[in-house]
């Protein structure tokens, strides 16, 4: 991490000092990284960037750094057309030791024009040459007279992106998706149908295809999932993919109100360089940065829009305006929050003994 221009935020010293405080928070919930592990991760970043509540500082930039920094490997989504602010945050965490991969924007409205993106660590992680995003291929249907022809299939609203990479004794192919919200239920039938498709064609190519035997495939992102007993949690499973118990017990990780899973990383492994350790979590970083009582301390950087609800508009109870907790705050940071597991990467002595065992 570069923490040179920390000088030049809106309040260096308040900056520093939450960083510090992240730093503390981080290494309390988070293993540190090793040599024979990797810290998988998976982030929602609201609108990464966009100026729909204000531009986000560098404040927010560091504190976003500071939380990626402590992994090996993230998905993000809902990352936009404009890539300066991944860059800045490239840049704060060290370019020598950090890179991306992303994918190009997803056209029309519900496609919102956002990128997915692998950030990863390039100390222990490498990327194999594997990128593409995934096509829902045509399916072969007849026709009322009998004949064969080829039916477009419908593709998903955000085109899921897919990734190989190494990680240790381990081949890793991700697929990170953001899948469509729709109608505000459980089990929307579209977000259903979005989870279905990507999770039975993965499931397919698995076991099709020769170039996937030597990959662990990962299905990782935003599913809209609202509660792990739903269906849509059901069609993941379904296609063979398995979330581990520690992933299973984790908080929600979404902000707000109401306890949703939305965010999950699911595994179906292809052979045996593959294990979890059992640790896993969410990292709720409104308990260190933009909290509750922060709220009068950003008013100035809010700004008009700020000091008009201020006057009485959009409190509760307490005072509290939802414009901050709501809205501008999670333009800063995201209403998403960070989900993590660790993986083990080394598999020397299963290696060896089996040569014994064989010979």
């Amino acid at each position: 991490m570069f923490y040179s221009n920390v000088k030049t935020t809106n309040n260096p010293k308040r900056t520093a000092e939450r960083l510090l405080k992240l730093k503390a928070a981080m290494a309390l919930t988070v293993p540190e990284k090793g040599l024979d592990t990797v810290l998988l991760a998976t982030w929602n970043i609201r609108e990464f960037d966009s100026d729909a509540y204000g531009s986000r500082s560098l404040e927010c930039l560091y504190y976003i750094a500071e939380i990626l920094s402590h992994f090996d490997l993230i998905a993000i989504q809902e990352v936009r057309e404009d890539l300066e602010a991944l860059d800045k945050v490239l840049s704060i965490m060290g370019r020598g030791d950090w890179d991306y991969i992303v994918s190009d924007v997803t056209e029309g409205r519900p496609g919102n024009r956002e990128r997915m993106a692998f950030v990863f660590d390039k100390r222990s992680v490498s990327f194999n040459r594997v990128a593409g995003e995934i096509v829902v291929p045509p399916k072969r249907v007849k026709t009322p007279e009998g004949i064969k022809v080829y039916e477009p299939a419908k593709q998903l609203y955000r085109t899921p992106y897919i990734c190989g990479f190494r990680v240790g004794w381990s081949n890793l192919l991700l697929s990170t998706v953001h899948i469509i919200y729709g109608k505000d239920t459980a089990d929307n039938p579209e977000r259903v149908n979005e989870i279905e498709t990507i999770a039975e064609f993965l499931a397919k190519r698995s076991r099709e295809r020769q170039d996937y035997d030597r990959n662990n495939l990962v299905l990782l992102g935003d599913f809209n999932i609202y509660s792990p007993e739903d269906v849509t949690m059901k069609a993941i499973k379904d296609a063979g993919f398995n979330v581990p118990k520690e992933l299973q017990d984790v908080p929600h990780t979404n902000v707000g109100k109401k306890a949703r899973h939305y965010d999950q990383i699911a595994f179906k492994p292809k052979s045996n360089r593959f294990e979890t350790t059992g640790k896993a979590g969410v990292f709720d970083f409104f308990d260190i940065v933009y909290t509750d009582d922060d709220e009068k301390i950003y008013a100035d950087e809010i700004g008009a829009a700020y000091l008009k609800t201020s006057k009485g508009k959009h409190r509760d109870a307490k005072g509290k305006t939802s414009y901050y907790r709501t809205f501008w705050r999670t333009h800063q940071m995201s209403d998403h929050l960070p989900m993590w597991v660790q993986l083990r990467t080394d598999f020397a002595k299963e290696y060896l003994e089996e040569i014994v065992s064989k010979t």
